[in-house]
């Protein structure tokens, strides 16, 4: 069955780039992560506040990060480097190398650009009024190179209340085991004392070397439209990543029109990368049986066939018996009428569906959900 597809509901934010104009078309490098700054030019950006020329900067920079940084333009939404970036790791000026903002303080804000509860340094950005286009904002800038970063807001979730909506093209990501190596060794203790590298032998300074991939495991679920199910397990603690697909068929690399039709054998799936030291796999099965009808095998409300059905794919043994055994403990609790018919098979292949798919109710917040979370 096709889900009624709506128009996009845009938010404020974005609203008011569209009015201004300031929407900066996408070209093929906006989704590519910022790479002006070369390593070198890092190091030397950090002891050198001197700004480039104009020329200098469209030499160096691409359009895109031109037009941010320069031109206070806004790129799009959802198609930028870093909204979804989830690794650990700072941002720095695209331009002057100077540190902005840490992954230690990013959120998902569901507006389609990066955002962060505060700078990495008060002092490396600079807030000013914004009168332009008949309203007052307050503008983000960045204070050695005055690039134009985004806008900061008072509708975040920190103790500040404060949302800075931040340009991935503005910006530049160093991933944690790269922070020392490039110079900016000295904002790895907050790090360090996230558990997301070791500090080294000698005892204080957090060596790069020594960093510990954070360790994750996956699980893949299919209860209905993938949609709904994708919107609340992103949001769940311990929760890293998540993605939409097809699995459980037998037809490689499906397109969705080909899972609709019900004739490959394909589920509609989430597949989730969590931490298991935040949240177990059986914790993850207690939500998902509490966020769709685990007793309609092959329909979750409106939708129907086995592209809905209620199945739990596992990776491992430990995954299969953990299955089993809350599969059970939901069976008996009496909060079903009917008996439970989750499937539970053995994961296959993993095909990643359309980008359009992907946090579809984060792009459209009022687009089709039959998901709610049940106590």
């Amino acid at each position: 069955m096709l889900k009624p597809v709506r128009t996009t509901q845009i938010g404020f934010s974005l609203l008011l780039c569209l009015l201004m104009g300031l929407a900066v078309a996408c070209d093929s490098r906006s989704t590519a992560a910022p790479d002006a700054v070369s390593k070198a030019q890092s190091n030397d950006a950090m002891n050198d506040s001197k700004k480039p020329t104009q020329d200098e900067l469209r030499s160096k920079l691409d359009p895109l990060q031109f037009a941010v940084t320069q031109q206070c333009g806004t790129e799009p939404p959802f198609r930028n480097a870093y909204w979804d970036n989830h690794k650990p790791g700072i941002y720095v000026d695209v331009v002057s190398g100077k540190p902005l903002f840490s992954s230690l303080d990013k959120f998902d804000s569901g507006s389609g650009w990066p955002s962060f509860t505060k700078p990495l340094e008060d002092k490396q950005v600079v807030e000013k009024k914004d009168s332009s286009h008949g309203m007052v904002r307050t503008e983000v800038r960045s204070k050695e190179a005055d690039s134009h970063l985004g806008h900061v807001f008072d509708d975040g979730p920190g103790p500040n209340g404060l949302r800075y909506c931040i340009n991935s093209a503005s910006m530049r990501f160093i991933p944690v085991e790269k922070m020392a190596e490039e110079g900016y060794g000295a904002y790895l203790e907050p790090f360090v004392k996230a558990g997301l590298i070791k500090a080294d032998a000698q005892g204080g300074t957090a060596s790069p070397s020594a960093a510990s991939s954070q360790k994750t495991e996956t699980a893949l679920f299919a209860g209905g439209c993938f949609w709904g199910m994708e919107e609340i397990l992103r949001k769940i603690p311990g929760v890293i990543q998540t993605a939409v697909g097809y699995t459980g068929g037998n037809v490689p690399n499906p397109t969705y029109k080909q899972v609709c039709t019900g004739r490959t054998g394909h589920a509609e799936a989430v597949r989730i990368t969590f931490d298991p030291s935040k949240i177990t796999y059986e914790q993850l099965l207690g939500y998902f049986f509490r966020m769709h009808d685990p007793t309609t095998l092959n329909q979750q409300h409106n939708d129907i066939g086995t592209q809905y059905r209620s199945a739990i794919f596992y990776t491992t043994d430990e995954q299969r018996q953990a299955a089993e055994k809350v599969k059970a403990q939901v069976d008996k609790s009496g909060k079903w009428k009917r008996p439970v018919v989750t499937e539970i098979a053995k994961a296959g292949e993993f095909y990643m569906a359309e980008d359009y798919h992907q946090k579809y109710l984060v792009k459209d917040p009022h687009g089709y959900n039959c998901h709610v979370l049940r106590d």
